[in-house]
C-alpha cells in the first residue's frame, strides 16, 4: 500500500498501536550476545562466542517458534536451544551447567538494555496522540524488566504476555485479550510487530491492522505494509 495513503488512513481511525517487544523495540540480538558473553566468561565456557551465536541465533528462532506452536515446552525451549549448539560444536559439557546458563542468560538478559535504531524517537513522537500498548510471547519474569531497564515502560499503558494469555501469537485470544484490556474495538486498533505470522497474519486474523518492521531482511509481500527502519512509522501516523 502507498504509504501517502496508508497515513490518511491510520490517522484517521487508529488510536491505539500494539508492539511486540523482542526484535522489534528491545534489540534481542545484540543485548543477547552481550549476555552470553558475560555468563561464558563466568563460566569459563570455551567456545569462540561468533561460532556460538552463527548456529544459536536460527536455532533460537526455530524453538521459539515451535514454543508458539505448542510442540515445546519453555522449560526444553531453554535447555534444547543450548545443548544442540554444544552438541553440533563437540563441546562437551555437562547438563547441570547447561541448567545454570540457561537460568544466568535469563537471569541477566534483561540488565541489557539496547534498543532498536529510533525506537526511542518514535515513542516519543507517538506517545501524545496514541495508547501504546505492548503484545508479547516472551517470558514474563523478563519482559517487565526490559522495559524498565531499557527505560521505555512509561510509553506503555496496557502489556500482555503470552503466559497471562494463556496462549502464544498468532493465537487470536492473545490479541482479543490486549484489544480488552486496552478497552479498544480491532478497527481502532494497529500491531507492529518483526514476525509475519505471530504479529502480522496473527493480528490481521482479529481484524487488527498490521505494519510489518522487516528486522530479518524477508521478502516483500501483500499482507500488509512493510518498514525497513522504524522511524518510518512516522510517514504512516
Amino acid at each position: 500500500m502507498n504509504a501517502s495513503l496508508s497515513n490518511i488512513m491510520y490517522k484517521e481511525s487508529i488510536t491505539d498501536i500494539f508492539f511486540d517487544l523482542d526484535h522489534t523495540l528491545w534489540d534481542f540480538e545484540r543485548n543477547s550476545r552481550l549476555t552470553f558473553k558475560k555468563i561464558f566468561r563466568a563460566h569459563k565456557v570455551g567456545v569462540m562466542l561468533e561460532e556460538f551465536l552463527h548456529l544459536y541465533i536460527p536455532l533460537n528462532l526455530a524453538y521459539w517458534k515451535m514454543y508458539r506452536e505448542n510442540r515445546i515446552s519453555k522449560p526444553d525451549l531453554r535447555y534444547q536451544r543450548l545443548r544442540k549448539v554444544f552438541d553440533s560444536l563437540n563441546y562437551d559439557i555437562e547438563d547441570e551447567l547447561i541448567n545454570t546458563l540457561s537460568e544466568e542468560y535469563i537471569t541477566y538478559l534483561s540488565s541489557f538494555n539496547h534498543l532498536i535504531s529510533n525506537t526511542t524517537e518514535v515513542l516519543e513522537y507517538l506517545y501524545p496522540g496514541y495508547n501504546l500498548h505492548i503484545i508479547t510471547n516472551g517470558f514474563q519474569e523478563i519482559q517487565h524488566k526490559k522495559l524498565k531497564n531499557a527505560r521505555i515502560d512509561h510509553y506503555f499503558d496496557i502489556i500482555v504476555n503470552s503466559e497471562m494469555a494463556g496462549v502464544k501469537k498468532p493465537n487470536p485470544g492473545i490479541f482479543r485479550l490486549a484489544l480488552e484490556e486496552a478497552k479498544v474495538g480491532p478497527e481502532k486498533a494497529l500491531m507492529i510487530g518483526d514476525n509475519l505470522e505471530a504479529d502480522i497474519l496473527g493480528a490481521q486474523a482479529v481484524g487488527i491492522r498490521a505494519i510489518h518492521y522487516n528486522a530479518h531482511k524477508e521478502p516483500a509481500h501483500g499482507h500488509c505494509d512493510m518498514i525497513d527502519d522504524l522511524i518510518e512509522i512516522k510517514s504512516y501516523l
